[in-house]
């Protein structure tokens, strides 16, 4: 199978070009402006079928022909793509059983893209016919490198309920479960007498009474993403025919619900991705980082492209804001420190008319006099610097589990409480780590995690068997394990694991738990002596070889375990009973920024933001992961988990607390952090994994301030400064990548910069 583009070389810069949109004069002006602002690659053709095959039968590749030569003659290398997202008017009107139906059995309009239904054999026809007469012509041009099939498989069209898709999920069910004897089982459909007689009887979860079968949405959706995985696997194999470049489709991870991304991994030569910042969210860049970690992920940890992101405003958000100064330069080297080996935008000249004409462009309506075109030509060259990164990998000692199956049926009708969000607690671990400047992969629950020191479930209330046993082997073999609530509660059918909560994992967690009590809007419950607090939820845990760490001292179990730990063989599994937030404001670091306010930054002068990471191994900065916990924080820290060198990096004790905190460690074995609510770390969800992360030898930068963002990729240190004031970062050796600076120890970080090290002989 191909792998990553051999070319262009280095990192790919540009994104998608629609030429298609202007006069054939205004190209040779493309080209050049190309060339000035580095642009290397650009993705072509995606919405041209209608151009390319006018009436059903009929081709004209002039037009295509003679942009692709222009742009080989400039060097700019093209991939290129299949336009089956948009099939053209005439299909729609030839075709009309094709047409997408939604839930309620309304007919979708056309005068959009994806106004398909997935499983209509007249489109697999046709799109299979364009994508033929495309590889065929241009699979030994030159300036094609790679191949894109499609665009945005599931952004509109992710589920179809016309009588087609109903007959397509008959298909898949009698393949999937062979008998009906089999599917009325894994439903449980004896519940209020909802039988079937024979795969004839099924329909699709069609908007119903209160209470649809869940077993039947769940296949629904699982159906619905191999429809569209058959669609990309026809495109693909006809291209093979002509090719063998490699072949991608853009995902949209994470923000494509629909889409299991863990079962399209393996059908692409390279993963791509398109991210766009959600602007209503101060904390954007926690949240891009996440999308890229999972990206990587996705991608095997392998380099991954990422294939469309924004200059600045988007067009489809209810407020769509501007990137501020500084803010596109720091999205893209973000992406490119996760593992992008892309950065590319949609679109390379901003949009006259149509739905996104007022999506921004790397070529803006402004012009060439605009600050964002300055922006645009020095990332470029800036990119040009950085072919050294190319191929390199990300690696983590941390990994979050993430399931697309666990997100939906999470988030299916009558659960405890409606605050249940797979995301939430997702995103809360997630941003506790990032601001512990800890580098994580995620993982599908049944994956290989033996690689890892710390493993964190946060939302697997879908788990089979296999991936509980799956996680308690890793504990057993001296992993950590930290798992959240409502966890381990339901197999792949929805169906509630026998006996006690929380069914697959109560032996690794060493509990059970006799009751849920959610909370009520905006309750919170205590835990400890030390504030921390819980939200969404609580619940009675009953201890069965695990101890508590933390009870809960008000609410409906007061005096109850809310934090647990089980010693299991060489490992530890822990257990978080509520909602702790990620990290509450005056924690050692700040929230993320406000970008249009300068002082929400402002650093602790007790600091003076030079910040040493770690002041036992002088000038190497860089954690070396065969040593657990041999980082030791800066003194001056103010607030850092300050770490006793002579204790292998576990929490030291406050000398202050009487009685149940010895030596760093409490009773169980645990950390002083966690069973002092954070005093020692910082407090809340934070505070608990920072203890934990010295329990489970997890090396990482000490005393850095929560905006800066820390990140090694190969010989590279990449290091982006979120916030208004500037940082110093000690032991970081090696020479600046952008400004060939060698830098002996400290390197200091502008406000709302980024400098990227390139370590000496990759030391």
């Amino acid at each position: 199978m191909p792998g990553y583009p051999v070319l262009p070389e280095g990192i790919a810069y540009g994104g998608d070009y629609n030429p298609e949109q202007w006069p054939e004069e205004v190209w040779h002006d493309d080209v050049r402006l190309m060339r000035e602002a580095g642009v290397n690659l650009v993705s072509l053709g995606i919405f041209n079928w209608s151009l390319l095959e006018p009436a059903e039968g009929v081709y004209d590749f002039g037009r295509l022909d003679r942009i692709i030569d222009l742009l080989d003659a400039s060097g700019v290398k093209v991939d290129l793509a299949t336009p089956t997202s948009s099939p053209p008017v005439w299909f729609r009107k030839a075709h009309p059983d094709s047409r997408l139906v939604d839930r309620e059995g309304h007919v979708i309009a056309g005068g959009s893209r994806h106004s398909f239904c997935p499983s209509s054999p007249h489109y697999a026809t046709a799109a299979g016919r364009i994508a033929e007469r495309i590889a065929s012509r241009y699979a030994s041009h030159p300036a094609v490198v790679m191949w894109h099939v499609h665009n945005e498989y599931g952004w509109a069209n992710a589920q179809c309920y016309c009588e087609t898709s109903a007959e397509a999920f008959r298909d898949w069910l009698r393949e999937r479960h062979g008998d009906v004897g089999a599917l009325n089982t894994a439903w449980g459909t004896t519940f209020w007498g909802l039988t079937y007689g024979s795969f004839e009887e099924v329909e699709p979860p069609r908007v119903a009474p209160v209470g649809q079968l869940t077993g039947l949405q769940l296949d629904f959706a699982r159906f619905c993403v191999d429809a569209h995985i058959a669609n990309f696997r026809r495109e693909r194999d006809v291209i093979r025919r002509f090719s063998d470049l490699p072949v991608t489709t853009n995902f949209m991870i994470p923000n494509c619900r629909p889409m299991d991304y863990w079962r399209w991994a393996g059908e692409v030569d390279v993963v791509s991705n398109d991210h766009y910042l959600d602007a209503a969210r101060a904390d954007g860049h926690i949240e891009l980082a996440l999308a890229a970690d999972l990206t990587r992920s996705v991608a095997g940890g392998r380099p991954w492209m990422l294939m469309e992101h924004s200059t600045g405003a988007v067009n489809w958000q209810p407020r769509n804001l501007a990137k501020r100064p500084g803010e596109m330069r720091r999205n893209s080297l973000a992406h490119v420190a996760r593992g992008s080996d892309s950065v590319l935008f949609f679109q390379w000249r901003a949009s006259r008319y149509g739905a996104e004409k007022f999506h921004s462009a790397m070529l803006p309506h402004a012009g060439t006099g605009s600050e964002l075109w300055n922006d645009v030509v020095a990332l470029g060259a800036e990119l040009g610097k950085l072919g050294r990164v190319r191929g390199s990998r990300v690696e983590a000692d941390v990994a979050l589990v993430w399931d697309w199956e666990s997100y939906w049926a999470l988030e299916l009708e009558w659960r405890p409480t409606a605050d249940l969000d797979f995301r939430e607690r997702v995103e809360a671990f997630y941003e506790a780590l990032w601001r512990e400047h800890v580098t994580v992969d995620f993982v599908h629950p049944s994956a290989d995690i033996s690689g890892y020191k710390l493993v964190v479930a946060p939302s697997s209330y879908l788990l089979t068997e296999a991936s509980a046993k799956n996680l308690h082997r890793y504990a057993e073999a001296g992993g950590h394990l930290v798992v959240s609530y409502f966890s381990g509660i339901v197999d792949e059918n929805d169906t509630i694991h026998s006996g006690p909560y929380p069914g697959v994992l109560r032996e690794v967690l060493g509990l059970s738990v006799e009751e849920f009590h959610p909370l009520r809007e905006n309750e919170t419950v205590a835990l400890g002596d030390h504030g921390l607090t819980g939200r969404i939820w609580s619940e009675r845990v009953r201890l069965a070889g695990a101890h508590a760490v933390q009870d809960f001292t008000e609410g409906p179990d007061a005096g109850h375990p809310a934090v647990t730990c089980h010693e299991l063989g060489a490992g530890a599994a822990w257990y978080i009973a509520t909602a702790l937030d990620p990290s509450r404001d005056g924690d050692d670091g700040s929230t993320a920024p406000d970008p249009s306010r300068d002082e929400d930054t402002a650093p602790d002068p007790s600091r003076d933001e030079d910040t040493a990471l770690d002041s036992s191994r002088g000038s190497d900065v860089i954690p070396d992961p065969s040593h657990d916990g041999d980082a030791v924080s800066d003194p001056a820290g103010d607030g850092d988990a300050a770490l006793d060198p002579s204790r292998d990096g576990e929490a030291a004790s406050d000398p202050a607390r009487d009685g149940d905190v010895a030596e760093g460690r409490d009773s169980h074995g645990l950390p002083g952090a966690i069973h002092d609510g954070g005093v020692a770390g910082g407090r809340e969800l934070r505070g608990v994994l920072r203890a934990i992360l010295d329990r489970a030898g997890v090396s990482r930068p000490r005393g850095l301030p929560d905006t800066l963002e820390f990140v090694r990729r190969g010989d590279h240190v990449f290091l982006i400064n979120h916030g208004h004031e500037p940082v110093t970062v000690r032991g970081v050796s090696g020479t600046g990548v952008f400004d060939d600076a060698e830098y002996p120890g400290p390197v200091t970080v502008p406000p709302g910069g980024v400098t990227v090290v390139e370590r000496a002989g990759g030391a």
